[in-house]
């Protein structure tokens, strides 16, 4: 949910809201399959962001699927996030970016995008975070909390340093890293806003992606 408070927008999981799902998209889009297990996905009302990470996919590329994925996005009322580029966001009319710490800085980016929302990956660092906090970012990505297929773990997060961020300041915190239905229970608790979830979803052998996010309650 995105509200203004104090002249500065803020991102706030009510305690009724079950739209706790951060969604990204799997590294390639291989067939339009993908659109329809999407559509029925966000007809679930359980997720408030959906990230567009095509890593791998040429700008060209992204932009015919980026609009495909906007139009649903724009229906269903999810946030559109691109990962790591400012200018596709700005030419999308996504909501906003995911900076990861190699990618543009803050600055240069909310130049680009003005008001919309910019997260920031922090990693397990509380430096990180303190930087996120000065800088203004609108959500704080913390993890990896678990082992994932989808991206190698460097860092290691713990729910101590969720517990920590907590704490120390108000912008809500995205739990990234390996998070599935055997696990996610425990970050919830813990006081994440928002689960950012790929691989469970999308690469899951045992469940559709429907079945799979069902689960997540």
């Amino acid at each position: 949910m995105l509200q203004k408070a104090n002249g500065q927008k803020k991102l706030i999981k009510s305690k009724k809201n079950k739209k706790f799902i951060y969604l990204i998209s799997p590294e390639k889009i291989k067939s339009d399959n993908f659109y329809i297990y999407l559509e029925e996905i966000f007809k679930l009302n359980k997720v408030a962001f959906f990230q567009l990470r095509l890593k791998k996919e040429k700008k060209k590329n992204k932009l015919i699927v980026g609009r495909k994925i906007k139009n649903l996005c724009k229906k269903y009322k999810v946030k559109y996030i691109i990962n790591d580029d400012p200018f596709v966001a700005k030419k999308l009319r996504a909501d906003g970016c995911h900076l990861g710490q190699n990618d543009m800085n803050i600055f240069n980016a909310r130049k680009i995008l003005k008001k919309h929302i910019i997260g920031v990956t922090c990693h397990n660092s509380k430096k990180l975070v303190k930087l996120a906090i000065k800088n203004k970012a609108d959500y704080i990505a913390l993890g990896a909390f678990y082992l994932s297929k989808t991206k190698e773990a460097k860092y290691k997060a713990n729910i101590k340093i969720l517990k920590w961020t907590k704490k120390t300041t108000k912008i809500p915190i995205v739990a990234i890293g390996g998070i599935k239905f055997n696990n996610y229970k425990k970050l919830l608790l813990n006081n994440a806003n928002f689960l950012a979830i790929s691989g469970y979803i999308w690469n899951n052998k045992k469940y559709k992606p429907t079945e799979a996010i069902k689960k997540l309650k």
